[in-house]
């Protein structure tokens, strides 16, 4: 039950997204998706999702290309996006039977996921007022519920904790150890070093949307002979020395 991506590259009229990015993810793989702002990642987790169609280059789920079957592909699908225009005006939960009723859960079933959803994220209070009235942090837990739903094959998390307290990352980040032990696939997306070592085996890492590297995490670490994943990012990806950047910055600062 393994994803293929095939060549995939995606312009915007003269700008090229991604540029023939190839790779494979497999049931209990928690593959993270490393690069700098505008690498080509959420461009990359978008085509995944089936928002947006590649240029050229193709996506094959269980060996067969998801073009020909998008709807059924969809339906395995649990897609948390780094920003979502959630329903301001829905409260939490009419906004979760709205999610749910689209993936056809029925309505007993679904009642029951959402309020035992709501209890265990500590919106149980609060899962009747508007989400216009809510945090940040307590939008991305309904984002987060609504990707669970259904119980996905497959989840694409795009910055998945921006915006939680320390607590509900814990339990995110072990949850997603758990899903992956499950059978699931899962592509995590993040700039944050630290979470996706202690979240993930294996990294890919992209950078002006071409991949520089895709291999467990200890392999690289090894092969370029350097002690932690943000060393390997540093020499893979960042061309000036960041000591002297920061003084740089600390320069100008103190520039009068």
């Amino acid at each position: 039950m393994e994803i293929e991506v095939r060549g995939l590259t995606k312009k915007y009229s003269s700008i090229i997204a991604i540029k023939s990015v190839s790779f494979i993810m497999r049931p209990g793989e928690v593959v993270g998706l490393l690069g700098p702002n505008g690498a080509g990642k959420t461009t990359t987790i978008k085509i995944l999702a089936g928002l947006s169609e590649p240029t050229e280059g193709e996506i094959l789920f269980k060996g067969k290309r998801i073009s020909n079957n998008m709807r059924e592909y969809k339906s395995r699908i649990g897609y948390l996006p780094e920003h979502s225009e959630i329903y301001p005006h829905l409260t939490a939960f009419e906004y979760l039977q709205l999610v749910g009723a689209l993936r056809n859960i029925e309505k007993k079933v679904l009642n029951e996921k959402i309020q035992g959803f709501m209890k265990l994220f500590g919106l149980e209070n609060e899962m009747h007022f508007s989400i216009g009235s809510y945090s940040k942090g307590m939008k991305q837990k309904v984002l987060i519920v609504s990707a669970l739903l259904h119980d996905p094959d497959i989840l694409l998390l795009d910055e998945p904790f921006s915006g939680l307290d320390t607590n509900t990352v814990i339990v995110f980040r072990t949850l997603i150890k758990k899903l992956a032990e499950e059978g699931k696939i899962i592509l995590y997306s993040s700039h944050l070093l630290e979470e996706v070592e202690k979240i993930c085996s294996r990294v890919i890492i992209i950078h002006n949307g071409s991949i520089l590297a895709d291999d467990l995490i200890q392999n690289l670490e090894k092969l370029m002979n350097v002690d932690s994943l943000e060393n390997v990012f540093k020499q893979l990806v960042i061309s000036e020395d960041s000591d002297e950047t920061a003084k740089k910055i600390l320069d100008l600062v103190k520039h009068k």
